[in-house]
């Protein structure tokens, strides 16, 4: 099998048909482009996700909190805890994992959450760190039941830009080789990047007024974008200038001969709103100092998810695949 999440077709046959929701509580079952399980606690919904870090040695413990309240952050609701199981080869030194400890802690206290346990393990069974975070947070039910299905013409917006987790963790694993094509400024900003991994505080801004939310992870921006589709069983229209690329992000791209389009992003969000509601929720995140670009909508046809360049040529979007960062890493 390739390296990287299931593909669609994989989760639908291996995981999804074997698996059955047996619980009252359960609000919803596993499915594409939906990143949270909700549980009901009677007026309250309890959100839940849980997601690894394999893919980064550098700023792993940082990575692990910010992606998986990340998923959190999509419903609308504040991150309040996270459960940790850190699986380390036996080459760690104490010294490192008291800096990936730390390093978790760090990033807890900006977003206010805290580690509640988990798990950790010296093992011969990995050759490199592995950490899985599952995350917790908790709303209303008014909230989840005031959820408004996604529909034609919504419109779809990107904050900050594209490819944003790949290009940080390609700069720090893969420093000597980009010091060939790379100033010592872009090196050092394209390694800083792992400071905007988090989509937390956008979530909690457009939770009134988004229709539905998608953080950017393996399979990069188009990949989020087909899943988005298929989730809400329509097409997508897209335009590719409206996709901001960093110009280190095009230049490690190019390096490595890598579609920033499908390179990992964790700290981009897809929000989607009504266009009655686009530009108070593009003025709130502009005030909150959020790059943001409307960068497409939605259309009936689900079999028609097309991306357009700048000369008008169309281009279909189709499942994603391995990420592009494990061609490099």
């Amino acid at each position: 099998m390739k390296i990287g999440k299931l593909s669609v077709s994989q989760l639908e046959d291996i995981i999804f048909k074997n698996i059955k929701k047996k619980r009252k509580e359960s609000l919803n079952s596993p499915g594409i482009g939906d990143d949270c399980a909700a549980l009901d606690l009677g007026d309250k919904v309890c959100y839940i996700s849980s997601d690894p870090i394999t893919g980064a040695v550098n700023e792993i413990g940082k990575l692990a909190i910010n992606i998986t309240c990340n998923d959190i952050a999509t419903t609308g609701v504040e991150p309040i805890g996270v459960m940790v199981t850190i699986l380390a080869p036996t080459t760690t030194t104490v010294e490192i994992l008291k800096k990936v400890v730390i390093d978790m802690e760090s990033e807890c206290e900006k977003l206010n959450i805290d580690i509640l346990g988990g798990h950790t393990e010296i093992t011969d069974a990995v050759n490199k760190m592995i950490i899985s975070v599952t995350g917790i947070g908790i709303g209303t039910k008014d909230h989840y039941e005031k959820k408004k299905s996604i529909t034609s013409g919504d419109i779809i917006l990107l904050t900050k830009g594209v490819g944003i987790e790949g290009t940080a963790i390609i700069a720090s694993e893969k420093e000597n080789e980009l010091r060939s094509i790379l100033s010592l400024e872009e090196l050092d900003f394209a390694k800083s990047m792992i400071e905007m991994t988090s989509v937390v505080k956008e979530g909690l801004i457009s939770s009134d007024l988004s229709k539905g939310m998608h953080d950017v992870t393996e399979g990069g921006i188009l990949g989020a974008i087909w899943e988005v589709s298929k989730l809400s069983n329509l097409g997508v229209t897209i335009y590719k200038d409206k996709l901001k690329i960093y110009d280190v992000t095009s230049k490690i791209c190019d390096f490595y001969n890598i579609d920033p389009l499908k390179l990992i992003s964790s700290g981009s969000m897809l929000i989607v709103v009504s266009p009655k509601n686009k530009d108070l929720l593009l003025e709130k995140l502009k005030s909150a100092n959020i790059s943001t670009s409307e960068i497409g909508f939605f259309t009936d046809n689900i079999e028609e998810k097309f991306i357009y360049d700048s000369h008008n040529n169309k281009s279909t979007i189709s499942e994603p695949e391995s990420d592009e960062l494990y061609k490099v890493i």
